[in-house]
Parts: C-alpha cells; sequence; structure tokens
C-alpha cells in the first residue's frame, strides 16, 4: 500500500486519483467496457444496480460496471483497480427495520398536510408502490375522515398508508373522534403532530391496539409515529404512558387491564419524526442541530427501558432534494419525510393556481403568520408569502386581538378597514357564519364566546384564518390574494433542483416520481461521496443528480 501521486487521463475527462490503492489487487474484463469521455461515466456512476470500478489503464482513468477485482498474478498488461465500490441500492438507507415493519420499500414517508392537502389520491398513489404517506385530516370533519379511510382502504387493503392525528388542545372532542374514527376502521398507523403533551386520546389509540398473541409476545396493532420538534415533547412519545392516564383508560372501560399493562412496559411511538424547519407548524429548528440532539436523548430513554424493539427516528423539514435526503441519513435518521414539495404535485388537495405558486418559489418567499387552530395561544406557521396577502393580513388581526378585548373596542375606521380589505362583510355577518359553524362542531366552545367579548373576537378572526387555507385548496376565484399555502424554504431548494427537468412544471409533478428521484438521487451521492472518501478526485459535473423521466424505477 501506497500513496499514488495525482494521475491525470491522456485526455482530461475530469478524474483524478490522490489515494492508497492496493498493488496486489488489479481488474480484469473487457476493456470495451470501461468508459473514458465524461458522457460515458456518468453513465457507469449512475448505473446503481452494478458495482462500480475506478481503474487506471495506461496511465488514463476510466470507469466500468463490469468485470471483477482479483489477485495480480504478477503479469504484463494488467488494469491497476484503483477503487471498488458495490451496488447501492435506494432499500439500503435509512433502517431495514423501518421497511420491514411498514412493509414498504424506501425508507421515506410524505407527511401529512392538513385539510386533506396530502389527499387520498396522494396516499393511494404512493401505496400502490410501496411508499408510505400520511393522510392530511387535520380540520376535515368526521363524516370527510370517515369517506377518505374506506376509500383509501378500499385501493389499500394490505397498505401502506398512515392518518393524522394531530393535537387539539381548544377541541379535545375533535381528538377524541379522530381516535375513535381509526379505533372503528381499524387505521394501524397514526402520524401524531402538534402534540405539545400526552393526551388520553393518543395514548388510548396506542394501548387499545395491544395484545399477546399464541407464542407470548406482544403484538402492536397500533403504530404511532410522532412528528416532533421539541426534546421534553419527544421524551413523553419516548416513553411509556403515564399510569395515570392508563388506569383512567381502564376505569372509563376503553382498554383492559392487560393492556395498560403492557402500555407501560411500550413507548408511545414506534418512530419519532424530528421536524425541522418545515411548513406549517413549526419550530424553525436546524436539521443539523435538532437531529443529533433527539438521536442523543432516545439512546439516552433506551438506555434505561431497554426496548426490545428500538424506536427509530427520522427527519422531516427541509427534506426535498437529493442533498439534504442523503444528509438526513447520514447523520444517523432511519427514514426521511417530505412535505411541502408534495403539495405542488397533481395528487395534492390544492388548486391548480396554487401549486402554479409553489412551483415560482423560492427560498426566501416564506413567512411566518399566525395559526387558527392555537391564534389565541399566539402560535404561528410558516406560509408562502410571494403571491398572497395572507400572512401579513393574519397578523394584522392578531395584532388588533393581542391590543383589543372586544370588537367594540376597536376604532371604527379600523373596523370598517376589516371588513372593506379583509373580511369583505361586515363583522356581524361574520360572526353569524362563524356562531353557526361552531354551533356545529363545538357548542360549548360557541356558548362561551357568546359571553366572552375576547373569545368572540378570536372567533370571528378566526374565520379569515381558517377559510384562507380552504380558498386555497380549492381555488376560490376572487381571493387569490388571500390564500394560506402552508410551505418551508425546502419548495424553493426542490425548484432550484428540478429546473430544466420534466418536474419544472407542475402538471408533471407525481409524488411517486418526486419520491423516486430523492431516493435515487440520494443513493447516487452516496456512491459518489464513497468514492470521493477513497481517493477519487472527480469534477462538479459527474456529481449532479437531475431528474429525468424513466419508467425503470
Amino acid at each position: 500500500m501506497k500513496t499514488e501521486n495525482a494521475v491525470l487521463g491522456k485526455y482530461n475527462n475530469g478524474l483524478s486519483f490522490f489515494g492508497h490503492f492496493n498493488h496486489n489487487q488489479v481488474w480484469k474484463g473487457d476493456l470495451d467496457c470501461v468508459a473514458f469521455e465524461p458522457s460515458d461515466i456518468k453513465e457507469k456512476l449512475q448505473n446503481l444496480h452494478k458495482p462500480c470500478y475506478i481503474v487506471r489503464v495506461a496511465g488514463k482513468i476510466g470507469v466500468t460496471n463490469e468485470g471483477y477485482s482479483c489477485s495480480t498474478d504478477n503479469g504484463t498488461g494488467q488494469v491497476e483497480l484503483l477503487i471498488a465500490v458495490p451496488p447501492t441500492s435506494t432499500h439500503n438507507l435509512g433502517d431495514p427495520s423501518f421497511l420491514s415493519s411498514h412493509g414498504v420499500k424506501y425508507a421515506y414517508a410524505t407527511g401529512a398536510m392538513a385539510g386533506g392537502i396530502a389527499s387520498e389520491e396522494m396516499v393511494i398513489a404512493l401505496g400502490k408502490e410501496k411508499i408510505l404517506g400520511s393522510f392530511g385530516a387535520g380540520g376535515l370533519s368526521p363524516d370527510r375522515l370517515e369517506a377518505a379511510i374506506n376509500r383509501i382502504q378500499q385501493a389499500l387493503p394490505q397498505g401502506p398508508y398512515a392518518s393524522n392525528l394531530i393535537h387539539s388542545p381548544n377541541e379535545p372532542a375533535i381528538e377524541r373522534r379522530a381516535v375513535d374514527i381509526y379505533l372503528k376502521y381499524g387505521v394501524k398507523t397514526v402520524e401524531a403532530s402538534a402534540f405539545l403533551d400526552l393526551t388520553p386520546n393518543i395514548v388510548y389509540y396506542r394501548a387499545a391496539g395491544l395484545g399477546v398473541n399464541a407464542a407470548n409476545q406482544i403484538e402492536i396493532k397500533n403504530k404511532v409515529i410522532a412528528k416532533i420538534s421539541r426534546r421534553e415533547v419527544a421524551s413523553k412519545f419516548l416513553q411509556p404512558a403515564p399510569l395515570k392516564i392508563l388506569k383512567e383508560l381502564v376505569a372509563q372501560g376503553l382498554i383492559s387491564e392487560l393492556q395498560a399493562n403492557l402500555a407501560a412496559t411500550l413507548p408511545i411511538a414506534d418512530d419519532i419524526t424530528v421536524e425541522a424547519d418545515s411548513g406549517g407548524h413549526t419550530d424553525n429548528r436546524p436539521l443539523v442541530c435538532l437531529l443529533p440532539s433527539m438521536l442523543a436523548l432516545k439512546n439516552e430513554i433506551q438506555e434505561k427501558y431497554r426496548y426490545s424493539t428500538p424506536i427509530r427516528v427520522g427527519v422531516a423539514g427541509g427534506i426535498g432534494t437529493p442533498q439534504s435526503a442523503i444528509a438526513g441519513f447520514m447523520m444517523g435518521a432511519a427514514y426521511v419525510v417530505t412535505g411541502s414539495i408534495n403539495q405542488s404535485c397533481v395528487e395534492a388537495g390544492t388548486c391548480d393556481f396554487t401549486k402554479q405558486l409553489l412551483a415560482q418559489a423560492e427560498m426566501a418567499d416564506m413567512m411566518m403568520a399566525p395559526a387558527a387552530d392555537m391564534f389565541e395561544m399566539g402560535v404561528k406557521l410558516q406560509v408562502l408569502k410571494r403571491g398572497t396577502m395572507f400572512p401579513l393580513r393574519a397578523q394584522k388581526l392578531y395584532e388588533i386581538y393581542r391590543n383589543y378585548d372586544s370588537i367594540e373596542d376597536i376604532p371604527v375606521p379600523e373596523r370598517e378597514k376589516l371588513e372593506k380589505q379583509i373580511f369583505r362583510k361586515s363583522l356581524a355577518q361574520v360572526w353569524e357564519e362563524a356562531a353557526t359553524y361552531l354551533s356545529k362542531r363545538n357548542p360549548e366552545k360557541l356558548g362561551k364566546a357568546i359571553n366572552n367579548p375576547k373569545m368572540k373576537m378570536a372567533a370571528i378572526f378566526r374565520w379569515y384564518l381558517g377559510l384562507s387555507s380552504r380558498w386555497s385548496s380549492s381555488g376560490e376565484k376572487g381571493r387569490e390574494v388571500d390564500y394560506q399555502i402552508w410551505c418551508g424554504p425546502v419548495m424553493g431548494s426542490f425548484n432550484d433542483w428540478v429546473r430544466g427537468s420534466y418536474l419544472a412544471e407542475p402538471k408533471n409533478r407525481r409524488v411517486v416520481d418526486v419520491a423516486d428521484h430523492i431516493m435515487t438521487g440520494a443513493a447516487f451521492l452516496y456512491r459518489i461521496q464513497s468514492l470521493k472518501i477513497q481517493g477519487l478526485q472527480i469534477s462538479d459535473d459527474y456529481c449532479q443528480y437531475r431528474p429525468v423521466y424513466s419508467t425503470s424505477f
């Protein structure tokens, strides 16, 4: 073994070698299958199903997928083998237990975008290709949720699919109703999101699916994927359910003593999705800081409880290119989750106008705005600001809410401006519509709002915040400037990546294609980095993966 000096081919093809190579190993095969020209080299590098050999022939460095390596026999005219890397499969990225647990082909999933943006069509298209998609159940009525589950289950009787269980601190009955529906229809995987703490509802779902098989082994029928951005919340999902909640569920006859005892030995979640800077609800955490911290926390709790099946930790928020996906995997992520980029796809439950806006977005075209579901708490979510006035108008509503105690306290000129510019109808009309909605969805809250001027004002303002996202989905004419479009900076990086390719146009963006290209690109980049680490110096032209239409994934 010795260090070789840099050797360039007779013709500069962008390859050089500064590493160590074993003089006892040579490559044997047909020299005609060795590529020395740039276009041929790129093709060989991208053939991930076969091994890749970097060889040197008469001073020239080339690439091949054929032949084999063997020990030298000191013969003449032998081809030097500089580097050999095995086939690189997309199936080997991430944790293989994620694949087996969820019955999927990739350690890749799509997150639930509320209001049905992560639609039945999206979940079904992914599921048919053995990719996990989560239905965007947040904000939907029970009837709408039941209809979606029926449709998904008919198309995917064996899965894979998941559905969202979004935390509703102001409407716990809505959260409970979703759990009841999931248990009724046997939904085996939920994606729990926006939780600030454990609730009896998520514990009920988890524990109700526990049992023991004939071999006296614990069976987990209800899997939980918890989307988390804070350590204190993650620790609750990483640990067993609180005994107090379990006892209450037993007392209510919702779970058995056996299920309570089993739940006391298992974590709430099977998977923790670490959510970095994302669209919608987000703490804007940088992935490179958040993931290592969560992995350390997971290891600490695993050491304490010694679970027979360790919890997997995946990443979301900012995942939208092969580079970001491979970065997540190399940092130790068990799987990756995409979100914002999928709502610009054909299957998303968004209108064509919204998809066009998303396809034009750049990384700096996002800002934080008040959230409809947690408006009074001051919680914000990340939205697209380019092409819409929603974030500025929503922020204005929150400032007014914070500064006044009732609608009547707002100065008349300000009220008139709200009616003309934002609501486009009188505040009395808005209240009437908001009251009608609450009478059906949350009568108790309506009663409180009637007697509490501050709550009444919040209900009026939430009318705009709630409808704006629906306008974006349905394509409400005349309300384009008020569209609320949940989106993270990754939308811009995705658009940069696909620019000039067939995926630049929203009409060509299909969620399965996007998943395939991200995972294939990540595997390709892994090969490139493996070659670089072993001493291959390679020009940037070879290191780029661009989406090309293919039917061979």
